[in-house]
């Protein structure tokens, strides 16, 4: 990327500027970049916490596979899934809620005795795996962030502040320049006029 400038002072001035605001903000990104970080391992660890309990939770459940085939997925319906929103290193990150179930009435009679149980592990296994989706959506979103985070230092890192640094040394280096040839100019012209004074 290459930084556009003019040879004057104004043009100094201005890049001088965008140097300090780049140089005062990659401190601030690399923090940021960190925290990230570490939230991110977090949640990855939340979400295989989630499926790992889902897989026991299921092969708990394996050896009464036949009943299963019984049960009737129309005694429960989905429910709400409230879903909030928390700030973690200044990302907006889903967060699982209260876990609804609409539960429609069945007569103990006419039904197996252990479907009340089997209603409410359908219920809590729903609810692990909810919150293990939403684990996984917060360490996408968190992983996103961290990647534009990163991507964002290594911009001010090795690309504006060194390019703005260049351009900073370049009108410097011009401005310097001008003002010796000013001043030989200067001198000339001086020593032209004493040279003619002396000849008259």
């Amino acid at each position: 990327m290459a930084i556009r400038f003019q040879y004057n002072k104004t043009s100094l001035q201005e890049m001088n500027k965008q140097l300090r605001i780049r140089e005062n903000a990659l401190p601030i990104l690399k923090n940021k970049e960190a925290a990230l970080r570490i939230e991110v391992k977090k949640a990855r660890r939340e979400a295989e916490d989630m499926e790992r309990l889902l897989a026991e939770k299921m092969a708990q459940q394996a050896d009464m596979a036949r009943l299963w085939e019984e049960f009737d997925p129309g005694l429960l319906g989905a429910g709400r899934v409230e879903i909030m929103a928390r700030k973690v290193a200044g990302v907006s990150v889903p967060v699982p809620g209260e876990i609804d179930f609409e539960q429609y009435p069945f007569s103990l009679y006419n039904r197996p005795a252990w479907f009340a149980a089997g209603i409410g592990l359908v219920k809590e296994l729903a609810a692990i795996a909810a919150r293990k989706k939403i684990s996984y959506r917060k360490m996408e979103i968190l992983d996103h962030a961290r990647r534009r985070a990163t991507q964002k230092v290594n911009l001010y890192e090795k690309v504006q502040i060194p390019g703005y640094e260049d351009a900073i040394r370049k009108i410097k280096r011009f401005l310097e320049d001008e003002e010796n040839l000013a001043k030989s100019a200067q001198k000339i012209v001086k020593k032209r006029q004493q040279d003619k004074k002396q000849t008259l």
